[in-house]
């Protein structure tokens, strides 16, 4: 086993052997062989035994802790000696304000331009003039981008461009019993937002596995600001991949795969937005989404620098060393992936 999500309110993870034991209620939930293992996704209130974490740092198995709610928390951190060179590259290359600019203008181009491919798409489907419009919108903004001189600007157009598109987003539900009011987070607040934050979530992990296995710094990137705790890098080179988790969730709703009783809304908190009441998918959820999450990276699509259907998981750890190449050779553009329509 590769991945090992324990989502599960409560859950202890104790080392047996050669085997790692999901403990709940007292008793044995399932036993997972140890070897092979790579990364380790802790969700909620699910904890872990010295003994277990000795395990998961001696082996450098990458370990991330989630609030209930899907949203990344923590990292376990391992150090890394290797790849100074090309991280001299990256922080070089980063510094010059010119190339910086270039490489946020082309995230954000590209990002824009998968959102006008999905608009109209489902525009020509559903016969909404509306989302042709918005699609028209948001591909102007492409046009203003030439002429963005600064990352504020870049930045400016980015945050424009996805106000536009979660305007509309709803629109794209074809089940009535989901409802979408625009993007809220931290907590979100409604079901549709809830399985965005995570599938939001799981690609950005995806993508910073690949970051570290190119050898990059992943908490410094061109398009979002260096802050505490935060991978930039990796939400910077997520951006291309945020249509997968767009299309992801409207498959499951609008398939009716996902009922709204599989959520559970929790007392609101102070801060909370709205007033409102954060929600959380149930376990069992979870595990479902995870599993239609882990079959999409597994499916197969043209990918052209290499002339060959591949696989999505190994077509985003090669964008990311695609990147890493770009900064070694001296700043060659970055060309980011688009999905087929």
């Amino acid at each position: 086993m590769d991945e090992l999500y324990v989502l599960e309110p409560g859950s202890t993870i104790r080392k047996d052997g050669d085997c790692l034991k999901i403990i709940r209620d007292g008793t044995v939930a399932a036993t997972i062989p140890a070897a092979g293992l790579k990364q380790l996704v802790m969700s909620g209130t699910a904890s872990l035994s010295g003994a277990v974490l000795d395990f998961l740092i001696t082996n450098r198995i990458d370990t991330v802790f989630m609030s209930p709610a899907g949203r990344f928390r923590a990292r376990l951190l391992m150090d890394d000696p290797g790849h100074v060179q090309l991280r001299q590259q990256q922080y070089l290359r980063l510094a010059d304000t010119a190339f910086k600019l270039s490489v946020a203008r082309t995230i954000v181009r590209e990002k824009l331009e998968n959102q006008v491919r999905l608009l109209l798409r489902r525009a020509s489907q559903y016969g909404a003039e509306s989302l042709r419009v918005t699609a028209v919108q948001v591909k102007a903004l492409q046009q203003k981008l030439v002429g963005a001189d600064d990352l504020d600007q870049v930045r400016g157009i980015e945050g424009y461009g996805a106000k536009l598109f979660y305007s509309v987003f709803g629109l794209l539900l074809r089940n009535d019993r989901f409802h979408f009011s625009g993007r809220n987070r931290r907590p979100p607040l409604d079901p549709v937002n809830a399985l965005l934050s995570f599938v939001y979530t799981l690609l950005t992990n995806e993508v910073l596995n690949g970051i570290r296995c190119a050898g990059l710094d992943p908490y410094l990137g061109a398009l979002h600001e260096v802050a505490s705790g935060r991978p930039a890098l990796a939400c910077d080179l997520v951006e291309e991949w945020r249509i997968l988790a767009e299309r992801m969730v409207l498959t499951l709703i609008n398939r009716r795969a996902i009922q709204p009783d599989d959520f559970v809304y929790r007392p609101g908190a102070e801060g909370v937005e709205n007033g409102g009441r954060p929600v959380e998918m149930k376990p069992a959820v979870s595990r479902a989404l995870i599993v239609a999450y882990h079959r999409q990276l597994e499916e197969k699509v043209w990918y052209p620098p290499t002339e060959m259907k591949t696989a999505v998981r190994v077509i985003i750890h090669s964008q990311c060393r695609r990147f890493a190449k770009g900064l070694a050779e001296g700043g060659t553009p970055y060309a980011p992936f688009r999905l087929p329509r």
